[in-house]
């Protein structure tokens, strides 16, 4: 037997969605306004896990110019049925007020990395949905209703219709078949079918560190469903000492070796020492992850091994061990066809008119758009921080001539929080290096008056900034030798869920290379490298 340590997918990976096709397993995550949509993580083995595809790559399948921030893909269900894959994604397009207008959609594909199909329409009710394969074929969609009625409870409660394959439709009656527990806030339903048993495993409590996982079973499909008599199923909400907080959002997997497990959500908090006291447990830049725990059946009910709270290690399968080569070289040289399937832009797909590694063989073009606050097309490329400490570097080529026009590194959450290190232009020096601050919206520019000039034959700035833990600092270089260490430091809890204003935001710090000309002009950015280095 194997150990495995958690969380199996670091950094942004939440929501996750297990499934198992033969001796295969492959989990979708969530990705939020981050372009292309869902990742999909493939293992062997349970414990090693790579990123294989990002299925929703087109505009016909995912248009989110426009959404909020942690709009977007909430949530997506993956399972393996009739010789092929079936994915069921919600794109929430509003997340303020009362409403949550939001629209469900399948897709499917043969292959896991293929051309995944067109999207079809589901239902638009809620969110949280997926699609549950009886064993006589019928086909069956669940998602939890959003009722935005004044003095109601938003969510109110997990609906069941079956589904169509032929008519490619929503058939028949739909139900509540769940209302919840007095836990409240059901929603991530999945359905399971065990030893003659419906079984309905729901996310409840919110997904900050009151976040759960209830488990309920029904002999009949249509309910009604008895709560597990230790409910719930996990949490760590009970457990503030626990390194993995947050636990809940959960999908079961059984083996081909015919063992259970339970992928969840989880996230881990900042250490204490160091950091602000303005929330109760801390505070998590790197997002909400994916951790694994061991299941065991007791009276038809499912258990955590050891407990309803995650462990940082447990027994893995029965089942050989198979890494993987790595999925990201630490150095991006951009010599590829197409970008590695860890960076990402924002919203949509930036296409040749902005982001080419065609028009300066490599190296990775960015023509100058929007600004870092804007929802609409910025050309900014990134990555999700995995680490809570690593160095990202880049060598940038850039010669704007207004200071409407910038390029350069930035550590992003959403669009009212980040900073960046930039190439720009002011009227006194020219060409300089300048760094600009976005927190909860107030901007800042900390060098004022002390801006970096750029000699005039340096073509190419190096750009670099050092994570450690509680905060991050930059640095630059104009010859890749001789770095320059800029006396600021930024604070990385600033950089996640937890201290957002406002709340109802999902995602994590993100590292990249960005290009803004709000003149219009699209002057371009030519990006030799990046690095992406783990301490």
């Amino acid at each position: 037997m194997t150990t495995i340590k958690n969380p199996i997918l670091t950094g942004f990976n939440p929501d996750p969605s297990i499934c198992r096709a033969g001796e295969d397993y492959y989990i979708a995550v969530s990705t939020f306004e981050w372009f292309p949509g869902v990742g999909i993580y493939h293992s062997k083995d349970l414990k090693n896990w790579k990123l294989v595809s990002r299925p929703l790559n087109r505009l016909s399948q995912l248009n989110m110019m426009g959404n909020p921030d942690s709009g977007g893909i909430w949530a997506p269900a993956l399972s393996y049925s009739d010789g092929k894959f079936w994915l069921i994604y919600t794109d929430v397009k509003v997340t303020e007020g009362q409403w949550k207008d939001c629209h469900n959609y399948l897709v499917t594909c043969e292959t896991i990395d293929g051309e995944w199909s067109e999207p079809i329409h589901m239902n638009s009710s809620g969110f949280d949905p997926s699609l549950f394969h009886d064993d006589d074929g019928r086909k069956y969609f669940v998602n939890m209703v959003w009722d935005h009625r004044v003095g109601n409870h938003n969510f109110y409660g997990i609906v069941l219709q079956e589904y169509s394959v032929e008519q490619q439709k929503l058939i028949g009656p739909s139900k509540v078949i769940f209302k919840g527990t007095d836990i409240k806030l059901t929603e991530a339903p999945h359905l399971y079918k065990v030893n003659g048993y419906y079984y309905l495993l729901t996310a409840e409590g919110g997904t900050k560190y009151d976040h759960q996982a209830t488990i309920a079973r029904s002999k009949d499909l249509w309910g009604p469903y008895e709560v597990h008599p230790e409910n719930p199923l996990i949490t760590s909400f009970m457990y503030p000492r626990n390194p993995l907080q947050k636990a809940g959002h959960a999908s079961m997997v059984h083996t081909h070796t015919d063992e259970w497990f339970l992928v969840h959500l989880t996230g881990r908090p900042l250490p204490r020492d160091g950091q602000p006291l303005l929330d109760p447990r801390g505070f998590c830049p790197l997002g909400r992850e994916t951790a694994i725990q061991r299941l065991e059946w007791r009276d038809d009910w499912p258990y955590v091994v050891g407990g309803n709270q995650p462990a940082l290690e447990i027994e893995g399968p029965n089942i050989p061990e198979v890494e993987w080569e790595p999925d990201y070289e630490e150095k991006d040289d951009f010599h590829s066809d197409s970008l590695n399937l860890h960076f990402q832009s924002l919203r949509i797909p930036l296409g040749e008119e902005i982001a080419s590694l065609k028009d300066n063989p490599g190296h990775l073009r960015l023509y100058g758009r929007e600004s870092l606050t804007s929802k609409f097309t910025q050309s900014f490329i990134a990555r999700r921080w995995q680490h809570f400490n690593f160095t990202a570097e880049t060598k940038v080529a850039f010669n704007p001539d207004t200071f409407q026009q910038a390029a350069g590194l930035v550590n992003y959450y959403n669009t009212q929080n980040w900073t960046t290190l930039t190439v720009t232009w002011n009227e006194k020096k020219g060409r300089i290096l300048d760094i600009v601050t976005c927190d909860n919206f107030t901007f800042g520019q900390p060098l004022k008056g002390n801006e970096i000039k750029i000699p005039d034959h340096v073509e190419y700035v190096y750009l670099k900034v050092d994570v450690n833990t509680h905060l991050y600092a930059y640095s630059y270089s104009f010859d890749g030798e001789t770095w320059v260490k800029i006396p600021l430091s930024f604070e990385s809890y600033k950089l996640s869920d937890d201290y957002i204003q406002g709340g109802g935001f999902f995602t994590g710090a993100f590292v990249g290379m960005h290009c803004q000309d709000t003149s219009g002009r699209r002057k371009h950015a030519d990006f030799d490298y990046f690095i992406y280095k783990p301490e």
